[in-house]
């Protein structure tokens, strides 16, 4: 009996020592090894280098470095100060102009970084000061800048979107071509919240004087704003177009972003040596900490499987869907990734629960395409929920002192609800995913 349920002992075993707080890292190749050498004996050392092996050597992972690079340099070019202050007067006139300026920046960052923590900090730097000197009510400024900065994670180029499709075996080219609408929506869908609550509360979100706005005439505002735009639609243009046009695969067009990164930096002359050597070195931490979870999760989906874990999994959801249909087992996985990530990062859910899930669900008949942005927008609530919402730590660490942790968590609820809504509108409407890219590569 203890065998046959080994698998269950196992994921049991890693839920709890995260639970506790050991590093993800550890505890992903200490569960593996424990529970690898009782199902396998001595044996299973034989089959953990080849798996380990085929994660190293796997050529479109060389797109995540590549991606990081082309984030962190963007980071430091200057490009988002220059496109807040001008989004901003652009939308000034509104009430919660600037709000909505935040959450277009927020998607243009998005589509040119994919780097949720740098867009986090980034904002949260120029813009909450900036909102709460104009007079928007504190949670209100929060939320807007910690939701605008997660739609890194579906907007592509999207890093998480390479490990997701490499997990299951969908072209990244199809998934970056997949988010796009969905990743339209949920901007779509922060920023009908954000008029809904300038036109209910209009002393939350103000316009900026009149007074301020008159010396910009016409033709200064759209010069402004032409030179804002240039950059980030230059390398949307240079890192997506690439792809969509069948001219390069992801990982050649993550080069072509890094360079073109490195370029705008150039261009807005805050470009040296100290900068690249800090780009590279981040680029190393960040991509060094993906690769080892990933070969951990490696070695822990290598003893699950091998003990007969996805046929318990398989089981079970067969069960259900026999009883319910699949469209409720469809809806109990989302729901358990979605309270997963209150707890744990997207990484590791991404490599834990993903390769164990897809499959079946593929199985039942399920768009693999769609499937896979669905995960990513349901992760994407795992850096925005309370309590331990990434993007809501990195927003406190750089916010004024007073800002307390209460006021941005009250202040992204509203978001995680409409970030709900999204994700139950591309439940409904599969086209959203689908029909982009099969008018493009068909």
């Amino acid at each position: 009996m203890f065998m046959e349920y080994l698998p269950g002992w196992m994921f049991l075993a890693l839920t709890i020592l995260l639970m506790i707080g050991f590093p993800v890292t550890f505890t992903l190749m200490g569960t593996a090894l424990t529970f690898g050498l009782i199902g396998f004996g001595w044996d299973f050392f034989n089959l953990l280098p080849l798996r380990i092996w085929g994660v190293m050597t796997n050529v479109t992972l060389l797109a995540v470095p590549l991606f990081v690079f082309m984030g962190v340099m963007l980071e430091r070019s200057g490009l988002a100060e220059e496109l807040l202050d001008t989004m901003g007067l652009a939308f000034g006139r509104l009430r919660g102009g600037l709000a909505i300026s935040v959450v277009i920046v927020g998607a243009l960052l998005g589509a040119s970084t994919g780097i949720v923590g740098a867009t986090v900090v980034t904002m949260g730097l120029l813009a909450v000061p900036t909102m709460l000197k104009r007079g928007y009510q504190k949670e209100l400024a929060t939320g807007t800048v910690s939701a605008s900065g997660t739609l890194g994670q579906i907007i592509p180029p999207s890093i998480v979107l390479v490990l997701i499709g490499d997990i299951v075996g969908v072209p990244v080219g199809d998934l970056f071509m997949g988010a796009v609408l969905p990743g339209m929506v949920l901007v779509g869908l922060y920023i009908l919240y954000i008029l809904i609550v300038s036109f209910i509360k209009p002393g939350w979100a103000p316009p900026i004087p009149k007074e301020e706005l008159a010396a910009l005439t016409p033709k200064i505002m759209l010069k402004k704003v032409c030179r804002a735009m240039f950059p980030p639609l230059f390398l949307m243009m240079a890192v997506l177009g690439s792809i969509f046009a069948g001219v390069a695969s992801p990982t050649e067009a993550a080069g072509v972003g890094a360079v073109g990164a490195t370029l705008l930096t150039i261009a807005n002359k805050k470009f040296s040596m100290k900068i690249l050597q800090e780009v590279m070195h981040s680029t190393m931490q960040l991509t060094c900490m993906v690769f080892i979870i990933l070969v951990g999760a490696a070695s822990f989906g290598l003893v699950f499987r091998g003990m007969g874990g996805d046929h318990l999994v398989r089981e079970f959801l067969g069960g259900i869907a026999h009883h319910h249909g699949q469209w409720t087992v469809l809806f109990i996985v989302m729901g358990i990734i979605f309270v997963i990530g209150f707890f744990l990062d997207f990484i590791e859910i991404t490599f834990i629960h993903v390769p164990v899930l897809a499959p079946i669900m593929i199985e039942f008949g399920f768009d693999p395409a769609w499937f896979c942005i669905l995960i990513a927008v349901n992760l994407q609530t795992s850096f925005m929920t309370p309590p331990f919402g990434f993007s809501l730590f990195y927003l406190k660490a750089v916010t004024p002192p007073e800002i307390s942790t209460g006021d941005i968590y009250r202040g992204i609820i509203p978001f995680v609800l409409f970030q709900l809504i999204g994700l139950l509108i591309v439940v409904m409407f599969p086209q959203l995913v689908t029909w982009l890219p099969s008018v493009v590569f068909r």
